[in-house]
C-alpha cells in the first residue's frame, strides 16, 4: 500500500501539523483522530490493514490528520473560550490547508468524505456540516454530536457553532441546507455495546430528519462496543457496499 508522509508549518495553528496518505486513486476519506489521538492513530490500530483491499484497488485514498483536542476541550488549564478559540483554529486548519493540500495531491473534482470515531465522529460531522460546499460527506461511527459532553459546562457561541446537536435544529438558511442535502452519504454509525450511545446517534438522526436531511442510521447489536474492534468492522463495510 503506498503511503505518503508530509508536514507543514500551520498559519492556523502556529505549528507543523504533519499528516499521511495511503493509495493512489479514488474519493478521499479523510480521517480526523479520536479524543487526544495523533496522524497514525489509525494505522497503529490496523484499520488501515482493514481497508488496504479498497485502497490498493483504487476505490478510495486516505489521508489523516493529527487532532489539538489536548489544545483545546482536554487540556484542564485552559479557560473555556480558550479552547473554543483554539478549536475554531483547527477548523480553519482543515478548511484552508487540508482541503486545498488534498485538491492539490488529486483533483478539483475528487469527493472528501470526513470519517472519525468517537470525538472524531462529532468532528468529522461538524466539518462537513459547517462547510458543505468544500465536504462531500460523512461517516461518523460511536459518536456523540452535542458539543457540551465535552465543555465541562462551558457553553458559549462558538460552542454553540460547533455542536452539531445544537445548531442543526435551528438551522434555516437555504444555502447551507440545500448543500447539505445534495450529499449522498451522511453516514451515522454506532454500536449499542459497552460504552456506546446509541440514543445520541437516534437523537441527532431525528435532528436530522427534522430538517429533511437525508443519512443514514445504522444501529448495531450489543455485541459492538466503543472500541477499535467495531470500528475495524464498520468501516470496510459502509466504504465498500455504501459507496
Amino acid at each position: 500500500m503506498k503511503r505518503d508522509l508530509a508536514t507543514w508549518y500551520s498559519p492556523s495553528l502556529q505549528k507543523e501539523m504533519p499528516i499521511v496518505s495511503y493509495g493512489y486513486y479514488g474519493f478521499v476519506l479523510l480521517l480526523v483522530p479520536t479524543a487526544a489521538a495523533d496522524y497514525l492513530e489509525y494505522e497503529r490500530f490496523q484499520l488501515m490493514d482493514t481497508l488496504a483491499p479498497l485502497i490498493n484497488s483504487g476505490k478510495l485514498r486516505v489521508f489523516s490528520i493529527n487532532s489539538i483536542n489536548n489544545e483545546s476541550w482536554l487540556n484542564n488549564e485552559m479557560g473555556g473560550e480558550h479552547k473554543a478559540i483554539r478549536h475554531n483554529q483547527f477548523n480553519n486548519y482543515v478548511f484552508d490547508e487540508v482541503v486545498p493540500f488534498i485538491r492539490t495531491n488529486t483533483s478539483a473534482e475528487t469527493p472528501i468524505i470526513t470519517c472519525g470515531a468517537s470525538f472524531g465522529a462529532l468532528h468529522s460531522m461538524n466539518l462537513f456540516l459547517k462547510r458543505p460546499d468544500l465536504i462531500n460527506g460523512v461517516i461518523s461511527m460511536s459518536g456523540v454530536y452535542d458539543l457540551t459532553e465535552y465543555t465541562k459546562g462551558f457553553y458559549d457561541n462558538q460552542v454553540y457553532f460547533n455542536s452539531p446537536a445544537n445548531y442543526i435544529p435551528n438551522l434555516t438558511d437555504d444555502w447551507y441546507l440545500s448543500q447539505i442535502r445534495r450529499s449522498n452519504h451522511i453516514h451515522i454509525l454506532t454500536g449499542s455495546g459497552d460504552y456506546e450511545d446509541p440514543n445520541a446517534s437516534s437523537n441527532f438522526s431525528n435532528m436530522l430528519n427534522n430538517k429533511a436531511i437525508r443519512h443514514e442510521l445504522d444501529i448495531w447489536g450489543t455485541e459492538w462496543k466503543h472500541d477499535w474492534p467495531t470500528w475495524r468492522a464498520m468501516l470496510p463495510y459502509y466504504l465498500e457496499n455504501k459507496f
